[in-house]
């Protein structure tokens, strides 16, 4: 039992670990290439960024304009609250910290770095590498079984009351975000290079969900797959599992091979192949992930 729960002091230690470099990242990603331009990529922060330029000279106290994590914060507390009313503790510890320490780590790097663009004139290039951060960012946050608070609490509280798809619902809420910074700076390009903030920002997070894997499904069909499962077995040294199936056309039973390969071993199978029966039929699929014996142990998949 002192066994468990050391494992599971130290899985939570790393998870406020990775919440922690995902704020920074993202942080980063809003001060130095996103916020310069005024881009609003959805979200809390999408809103932050155009109430921190329209109210520029507005206030004393913030001469530069309401600080973007103050602004955030101003509506993800409440936001936070009023989902736990409406919809129960769903959110936990972990969002909360998260929504915090990216408040923080936005106005503390804005306050000493000045927040001016790395980029000031390459806008594209900004938007990009804003994307990038982003996605760093909430996909390791993501990882954590954390969200981010914000507009996804708006998403599920419509939700449960229209029964429209969370998914969905929240691409309409930070579609009416992005299209504020038209309204708001009457600028035709803010939208569609927030647009490109937003398109780089989602591939980024499946990236760093899913992973990076150069592993190679295949599935083979061919009479002579003996001769074929030795060379897997025997030269590549890869296992694999045999399929029972039929053919459409002549009813015939097949053995269908489903084995996974590296990148460079691949080029070796269908040369094999090739030589071995040139009418085989071969069906290669990129493998997100293969977890289990001879890639990656499911001990350290950061999926429990």
């Amino acid at each position: 039992m002192n066994k468990l729960k050391e494992i599971n002091y130290k899985e939570e230690g790393k998870s406020y670990f990775l919440i922690l470099i995902g704020t920074i990242l993202m942080a980063v990603g809003f001060v130095f290439f996103i916020a310069p331009f005024r881009l609003a990529p959805g979200g809390v922060y999408g809103i932050a960024i155009t109430v921190h330029h329209f109210t520029k000279g507005m206030f004393d106290l913030f001469p530069e304009g309401i600080p973007i994590g103050v602004m955030a914060l101003m509506m993800d507390i409440p936001l936070c609250l009023i989902g736990i009313w409406i919809l129960g503790p769903k959110f936990g510890v972990k969002t909360v910290f998260g929504f915090l320490s990216l408040a923080f780590f936005t106005d503390f790097i804005t306050a000493i770095s000045g927040g001016s663009a790395l980029m000031p004139d390459d806008r594209f290039l900004s938007a990009v590498f804003g994307g990038v951060m982003l996605g760093l960012g909430l996909g390791l946050i993501f990882r954590t079984k954390a969200t981010s608070g914000g507009t996804d609490i708006i998403a599920m509280i419509i939700s449960k009351y229209t029964k429209h798809p969370v998914g969905s619902t929240l691409i309409i809420v930070d579609s009416i975000v992005v299209f504020v910074g038209l309204v708001v700076f009457k600028d035709w390009t803010i939208p569609m290079y927030s647009l490109v903030v937003i398109y780089v920002t989602g591939h980024v997070i499946d990236m760093v969900i899913k992973g990076i894997s150069t592993d190679k499904t295949v599935y083979i069909i061919s009479d002579y797959h003996e001769l074929i499962r030795d060379n897997i077995i025997n030269t590549l040294e890869r296992g694999g599992t045999y399929i029972h199936g039929e053919g459409m056309y002549n009813g015939k039973e097949r053995k269908i091979i489903y084995t996974i390969v590296s990148r460079k071993e691949l080029p070796q199978l269908i040369h094999f192949v090739k030589q071995v029966d040139p009418v085989a039929f071969l069906s290669v699929v990129d493998a997100t992930e293969t977890i289990g014996l001879g890639f990656k142990s499911i001990h350290n998949t950061d999926f429990h």
